[in-house]
């Protein structure tokens, strides 16, 4: 008699036939839904850096929600993130856009930098897909869209912003410049703004100058000083900048023009209290500190900036500095981090996650207070789509680390300033 032997295959398939016959069909394995997000950063071109960092904050959160069950209310249904990548072009926006909504994204996040997330908007208004940006600044993005659609042109507001306006950064910028000069007790008279000449550049330094304006503070801005931007020599610049004289230069700065700006500071011996930006990213990135080094030293620049007296904070930051080579959980990582969240949000609020109009209806009544950067409450959307709780922090570059010194309830150190002479 020949013996065979049952083995998991034979066995499998036989208890599959029987069921079949018994008329007990084998329950197939449902696959996890997802709902897919279009995620569009620069993360190849001169903005590479804090576009890989926006993608990576982007992905871990994505990462935490689906770990802790997906979007519960709609039964678990799973985050899938679609990226893109401008290339640091502000054309490419709208075209990288177009590309993940054709690949069924029935949400948008990005994308860095204004003039390439105004250029998703239009897209997303054109598509009626919506659009929740995590960091770009220019008060027009929004401003633009409420505008057509409170006249009429647009019947519903796709796009809304967590991340503080150009006018925003420019009041905050005064304040925390007032609140400085008189906590240090110096008395710099004399400002020079220097900014890139882009659409960041100029919403930046108009909303400075603005609230600067208004504010009439005791110190003056004797000059502004315009670059072309990507800047190929910044010599002509800075030179006119010392010629005038500065107790403070106020630079709104890119990536790429702070490596010509500073160390040609430095070269030309500009004698002054100190630098303070009004607003500049890439100052803080790893990649600028260690190209920059000691010209950024005792560098104040105004910046949305994560709450580190948050335990969350931490470990999140804990765990992106492994997944990111050593990194500083920072202003890009932390609010494309957060927008996952608030995106996670109003899925689990919406009423159908298949009408747009239905997710726009869910942004309107976000009152969101679990995010890990530094707000002035929760995020919240003002009849423009901008969040006014969006705030900037000031830090320094203090031992060639970026570090939170005002105001109070941010801080983690003591500003230095005037800065040390040479």
């Amino acid at each position: 008699m020949t013996k065979h032997r049952l083995t998991r295959r034979t066995f499998l398939k036989a208890t599959a036939a029987g069921a079949t016959v018994a008329g007990f069909p084998l329950p197939l394995r449902a696959q996890p839904k997802t709902f897919k997000i279009g995620v569009i950063h620069p993360v190849t071109g001169a903005l590479a850096e804090p576009g890989q960092a926006c993608r990576l904050g982007a992905q871990m959160a994505a990462d935490a929600i689906n770990a802790a069950g997906g979007i519960t209310s709609k039964g678990g249904i799973k985050l899938e993130l679609i990226v893109g990548d401008t290339q640091t072009k502000p054309e490419n926006g709208r075209v990288e856009a177009e590309r993940v909504v054709n690949r069924g994204t029935r949400m948008l996040m990005g994308s860095f930098d204004s003039g390439s997330t105004n250029a998703m908007a239009s897209l997303a208004q054109q598509r009626r897909v919506p659009l929740l940006i995590d960091i770009a600044a220019a008060d027009p993005i929004t401003a633009n869209v409420a505008k057509s659609v409170k006249e009429g042109q647009q019947k519903v507001q796709y796009v809304y912003r967590n991340f503080p306006t150009g006018s925003s950064f420019g009041r905050k910028a005064v304040q925390y410049f007032n609140e400085i000069f008189k906590e240090a007790n110096a008395s710099p008279k004399r400002v020079v703004l220097m900014y890139c000449n882009d659409l960041f550049g100029q919403n930046q330094a108009r909303g400075f100058q603005a609230a600067h304006k208004a504010a009439n503070p005791s110190w003056e801005i004797v000059e502004a000083i315009p670059w072309p931007e990507p800047p190929s020599d910044l010599s002509t610049e800075v030179s006119k900048a010392k010629a005038a004289k500065p107790d403070v230069i106020a630079p709104i700065t890119r990536p790429a023009s702070a490596l010509l700006l500073f160390p040609e500071i430095r070269k030309q011996r500009v004698e002054m209290m100190g630098i303070v930006g009004p607003g500049s990213p890439g100052l803080y990135e790893a990649g600028q500190l260690a190209a920059l080094k000691e010209d950024l030293e005792y560098v104040l620049t105004s910046v949305p900036w994560a709450n580190f007296k948050n335990p969350k904070t931490n470990a999140v930051a804990e765990e992106y500095r492994k997944r990111s080579g050593g990194k500083t959980f920072d202003t890009n990582s932390g609010y494309s981090y957060d927008g996952m969240f608030v995106i996670a949000d109003i899925l689990e609020r919406a009423a159908s996650l298949e009408d747009p109009d239905a997710i726009v209806d869910a942004m309107k009544t976000t009152n969101f207070s679990g995010g890990l950067m530094q707000y002035a409450g929760p995020v919240v959307f003002n009849e423009l789509g901008d969040n006014p709780n969006a705030i900037p922090t000031m830090i320094q570059i203090l031992s060639q680390k970026p570090v939170a010194v005002w105001p109070r309830e941010a801080a983690l150190q003591k500003f230095v300033f005037p800065r040390p002479k040479a």
